[in-house]
């Protein structure tokens, strides 16, 4: 028996998988949460063997969610939920440690393959979000390893250029050195292949990084 949690805050979509799931005899769902508080309450005290979680919930954004879910539990497996097919956004849910990405137009016979590949420890993309995917990168692995590996600095820094501040303006907010600032874009432009803030600040909407 397969257990599986949804984690939608759509009451048609939640609703809906569950009656599609609940006619096959090898599937259970353990429940339906709405935020990720309640998931992450409901996570206490069960382990589900998968969890169709929505990019989109109202307190809290899914790529969070799920590297907060992968850092206390390695063995549930996550698929992503969603009706957003970006590369972007489909390579940042692999590399928060999901294994699977569908679009919520799916139809059930691809749900049930998902579900049977992350089980076999594949990793699943819909037809959709690999073809996505395919058209910037030769392989799903290239995908995830193109993803810029931020430090907590660095992602301070990035955010406030995207908010318009300056290097001295950065500096202030932050209580630190113009210099070490200007440390900080130099890195930044090196990892995402960028030689101007304005193209750092393209590239890092790619990534959905901001």
């Amino acid at each position: 028996m397969i257990s599986i949690l949804i984690i939608d805050d759509h009451p048609l979509v939640g609703d809906g998988i569950s009656t599609m799931l609940n006619s096959e005899s090898y599937l259970t769902i353990l429940g339906i949460c709405k935020t990720a508080k309640d998931a992450i309450e409901f996570l206490t005290t069960a382990l589900p063997d998968i969890i169709l979680l929505d990019i989109n919930l109202p307190d809290m954004n899914g790529l969070a969610l799920c590297e907060l879910i992968r850092k206390n539990n390695n063995s549930t497996k996550i698929i992503g939920l969603t009706s957003t097919n970006e590369a972007g956004i489909i390579i940042q849910f692999l590399s928060k440690g999901a294994n699977g990405y569908l679009l919520k137009n799916m139809e059930r016979d691809e749900l049930l393959l998902a579900i049977r590949e992350v089980m076999n420890d594949k990793i699943f993309l819909s037809k959709a979000a690999n073809q996505k995917l395919l058209e910037q990168y030769n392989t799903v692995n290239q995908a995830i390893k193109s993803v810029p590996i931020l430090t907590r600095r660095e992602k301070e820094v990035l955010n406030l250029l995207h908010e318009g501040l300056n290097g001295p303006q950065i500096a202030e907010k932050l209580f630190i050195s113009h210099f070490t600032v200007e440390t900080h874009r130099k890195n930044l432009m090196q990892k995402m292949n960028a030689n101007t803030t304005q193209l750092l600040l393209k590239n890092a909407k790619i990534f959905n990084l901001i």
